[in-house]
C-alpha cells in the first residue's frame, strides 16, 4: 500500500475508531507489544513512555495511541519494541528517548524529503537473489504477493533488471501485510519453492495469481512448477519457513518499511514510485564513482 493511501485510510479509520478508543491513555496492553518479563514497576515505566513518545509514521499520535488505532503500523510496533527492550535492559527514560530519536525509523522519516534516505543495514544472506553476484548496485525489495501495488511493480522491476543486466542485483525480502489473508502462506510457499531452486518461477506465478490466491491455488501453482509435492507439502505443514518470513517482517519494521513494495538502493530507502523512468537517473548516479573513492584511488 502506498504511503499516501495508507495515511488517507488511517485518517478515515481514526475518525471512525478514535471515539471508541479513548482508553489508550489508560490501557495496559497493546497489539503486538510484548511486556512479558517486565516487573510491575518496569511495565508502568514502559506504559508511561509509550503514552508520551510520538509515533514517526505521520499520524500525529503517541505510540500507545497509534498501537490501538492502527495495529498494522510498523513504525509504532518497532518503536514500542525499542521502548520495552530499553526498560528491560534498565535504561532510563532519557536513554530510551535517545534510542527512539536515533533509531533507523526516526532517521528514515527525517530524511523522507529526499528520494534516497540514509543507508541502513539489511541482512541479505540466504535471501532469494537475481542478477550478478558482484553487481555494483544491490536493490532490496520488501514485498507482499497479495499486494496490488507489488503486482504493478513486477514489470517495472523486470525492466530495471533488463536495463542494468551487469550492474544491478535484486534481493527479495518477504513483507506480507496483515490485511492480506493469504500473503503469509504465499511467502512461505515462495521460500519452499526457493528450497527446490524455483523461487523466481514461483514468484512470477504468485504475482500473476495475486487476486485469486488460496491454499488450493498456491499448491496448484507449486505442482505446475514440477516441485516435489511431498517435500513442498511437508515444508508448508511444518511451518519450516515461517520464521524466515517473521524475521524479514521484523527487519522491515526495524528499518522503517511501512508498506509494500519498499525498495532500498544500496541500503538507502527509496521514497519514490517503482518506475524505471524515475529510478534510472538515481541508479546512473549510484554507478558514478563517488568522491571518496576517487580520492582514495589518487
Amino acid at each position: 500500500m502506498s504511503r499516501f493511501l495508507r495515511f488517507a485510510a488511517l485518517a478515515a479509520l481514526v475518525c471512525l475508531v478514535l471515539p471508541a478508543q479513548t482508553d489508550w491513555s489508560t490501557a495496559t496492553e497493546f497489539p503486538n507489544v510484548d511486556f512479558s518479563g517486565l516487573t510491575a514497576p518496569q511495565k508502568e515505566m514502559a506504559l508511561k513512555i509509550l503514552r508520551g513518545e510520538s509515533c514517526t509514521c505521520g499520524c500525529n499520535m503517541k505510540l500507545a495511541q497509534c498501537r490501538m488505532v492502527d495495529p498494522s503500523c510498523g513504525d509504532s510496533r518497532a518503536l514500542s519494541s525499542i521502548v520495552v527492550e530499553g526498560v528491560r535492559n534498565h535504561r532510563n527514560a532519557d536513554q530510551i528517548h535517545e534510542a527512539l530519536v536515533t533509531s533507523a525509523i526516526a532517521k528514515m522519516r527525517a530524511s523522507q524529503n529526499r528520494i534516497l534516505g540514509d543507508p541502513v543495514e539489511i541482512a541479505t544472506s540466504g535471501a532469494p537473489t537475481r542478477g550478478p553476484r558482484n553487481a555494483k548496485i544491490t536493490i532490496v525489495e520488501f514485498s507482499d504477493f497479495e499486494c496490488p501495488y507489488c503486482v504493478k511493480a513486477v514489470s517495472e522491476i523486470a525492466a530495471i533488471m533488463a536495463a542494468y543486466p551487469n550492474d544491478v542485483k535484486l534481493v527479495f525480502k518477504q513483507f506480507p501485510l496483515e490485511m492480506h489473508p493469504h500473503a503469509v502462506m504465499a511467502a512461505e510457499a515462495a521460500l519452499a519453492a526457493n528450497d527446490q531452486g524455483k523461487f523466481w518461477e514461483m514468484h512470477d506465478k504468485l504475482f500473476a495469481s495475486a487476486h485469486e490466491l488460496s491454499h488450493d491455488k498456491i499448491f496448484a501453482l507449486a505442482q505446475s512448477l514440477g516441485l516435489d509435492m511431498m517435500r513442498f507439502s511437508r515444508d508448508m505443514e511444518s511451518g519450516r519457513f515461517r520464521k524466515v518470513v517473521e524475521a524479514d517482517v521484523a527487519e522491515g519494521d526495524k528499518i522503517g518499511v511501512y508498506g509494500t513494495p519498499s525498495l532500498f538502493v544500496d541500503g538507502k530507502p527509496y521514497h519514490g514510485p517503482v518506475m524505471l523512468s524515475i529510478l534510472k537517473p538515481i541508479l546512473d548516479d549510484e554507478l558514478k564513482p563517488q568522491p571518496a573513492v576517487r580520492a582514495a584511488a589518487q
